[in-house]
């Protein structure tokens, strides 16, 4: 699926992005297929705890070597993960200040990755669940610098509240393009925070639009919707991701859905379907 969704400073963002989360040991293999399947957008994190990103390196050097695709074809994002998020395989001196280790791990990414540039730095969730401390602060002030010295094309925030992601962009210099957040069926599919990233110029990535709705699945409004497009429940939940401006992630380790979640792109839901995929939870 060659349509993009956004062009932010000069870099394309893929309307859909792979996820490498809790892949381990077919890590490199499921993402070179994603990307033979067509996926150009990859999303990974420096937490060994969840990510493998060296396989996931090893698989970007592997199709641009193969010729499937060249790096500028290529969406990378990953991100810096605060002690607390990291098990002992950890990125960086947890003796050293955060810039610091926001500097470290950052270099490790490059390594890791193969690459000289990331099209997107995510800061992996505050290191509180109320407001920002000072060490999400020092965080992103260095992610900051990180993006002014061109390394990091764009930057963006996971894990987020709304009240958090305020005040990130009262005080923040450089301001998140993204905000990837779990979205939840049950909470309005995050509506708050879409409905803030649709004022304020940043595009909300929806995870976990799957794992985390499984009970809506069965519910007749779905069913009646994907039986109209003779789709399959999933491919309706993520092309309702699309419709609302959102920017989904996908897992999967099967090679059809990931063709049957590309392929999304070939049908649109009608305004009164995606009001009721809306309200699923509500009702």
């Amino acid at each position: 699926m060659r349509e993009l969704i956004v062009e932010i400073n000069g870099v394309r963002v893929p309307r859909f992005l792979y996820g490498t989360a809790w892949k381990e040991g077919e890590t490199r293999h499921l993402t070179e297929l994603a990307v033979q399947q067509g996926f150009r957008g990859i999303d990974t994190a420096n937490q060994r705890k969840h990510y493998d990103e060296a396989a996931v390196g090893q698989a970007v050097s592997a199709v641009i070597g193969a010729g499937v695709v060249a790096r500028e074809d290529l969406f990378l994002q990953t991100k810096f993960t605060f002690r607390g998020g990291q098990d002992q395989r950890l990125p960086y001196d947890p003796a050293a200040p955060v810039s610091r280790q926001v500097e470290q791990s950052f270099g490790s990414s490059l390594k890791h990755l193969g690459t000289e540039f990331i099209d997107s730095y995510v800061l992996h969730g505050p290191t509180q669940r109320v407001g920002l401390g000072v060490a999400d602060w020092e965080a992103w002030r260095a992610m900051e610098g990180i993006h002014d010295s061109g390394r990091a094309r764009l930057l963006g925030v996971s894990n987020v509240s709304l009240e958090q992601l305020q005040a990130l962009c009262r005080e923040a210099r450089v301001r998140p393009a993204f905000v990837q957040n779990r979205c939840y069926a049950s909470r309005g599919w995050d509506r708050r925070v879409r409905e803030f990233c649709a004022g304020n110029e940043m595009i909300y990535q929806g995870f976990s639009l799957l794992t985390a709705n499984r009970d809506v699945f069965a519910r007749p409004e779905l069913a009646a919707i994907a039986k109209r497009f003779g789709r399959s429940v999933s491919q309706i939940v993520f092309r309702f991701a699309l419709n609302v401006g959102m920017l989904p992630l996908t897992g999967t380790s099967d090679v059809e859905h990931m063709r049957a979640d590309l392929a999304v792109g070939e049908f649109c839901l009608t305004p009164d379907e995606v009001r009721r995929i809306e309200c699923l939870a509500s009702e």
